[in-house]
């Protein structure tokens, strides 16, 4: 199978699942996405700080609110591949202007970043597009201006096969794949591994700049 048409199918599988989960994501994810309002506060911008940030897989816009809250000055961009989930993005942020949604895959041949961008977040993505997140990685590398920095919020691993099993069923693989590619490409700026559920899972914190 081509790349593209490998591609092709992850969007698909995408866009089919979110069709009803974009109905109930921001009522269940609150439940075991964690991290997400820790990476925000850990990205290394100040209040009225002027800069770009993309955000890969947006979603229903719930960071893109709260950063535009954090910095007001911010130029933030959205980018996401279901239109379900995008249309619930809009009605969260219609009085919020200057933010852009793009529904489209992360990729040179649908938008040119090359070295402009200040910021890139991938929150819950990644381990989500398979198998194409080291690609992600690297297309963030050349799309960060260099001093931009890489923030990701993640699953990250599991010692327990059915837990695995169960989270594959959802589209998420857990292998602790994502920490060693983000620190070959990135320096650190911060990088854990915490518990969820008394240690059910882990879950990754990572800001990297890229020099």
């Amino acid at each position: 199978m081509s790349q593209s048409n490998a591609r092709q199918q992850q969007v698909e599988r995408i866009r089919s699942y979110y069709t009803f989960q974009s109905r109930i994501y921001d009522l269940t994810r609150w439940s075991f996405l964690f991290g997400r309002s820790a990476i925000l506060e850990s990205l290394p911008f100040e209040y009225e700080q002027p800069f770009h940030l993309l955000e890969v897989g947006c979603g229903t816009g719930r960071n893109l609110q709260k950063l535009q809250k954090r910095f007001p000055e911010a130029r933030l961009s959205g980018m996401d591949v279901s239109a379900d989930m995008l249309g619930q993005a809009r009605r969260r942020l219609k009085s919020k202007p200057g933010i852009i949604l793009l529904e489209q895959p992360y990729g040179d041949e649908f938008y040119s970043w090359t070295g402009k961008l200040d910021a890139i977040l991938f929150s819950y993505a990644l381990t989500m597009i398979n198998p194409q997140w080291e690609a992600l990685i690297h297309q963030a590398y050349k799309d960060l201006r260099p001093g931009g920095v890489i923030a990701v919020v993640d699953f990250h691993d599991s010692q327990f096969p059915f837990f695995k099993r169960h989270m594959s069923g959802h589209h998420v693989r857990m292998d602790g794949h994502l920490l060693p590619v983000l620190q070959d490409n990135f320096k650190p700026i911060k990088s854990k591994v915490k518990n969820a559920y008394l240690g059910l899972w882990e879950y990754l914190l990572f800001v990297g700049e890229k020099i």
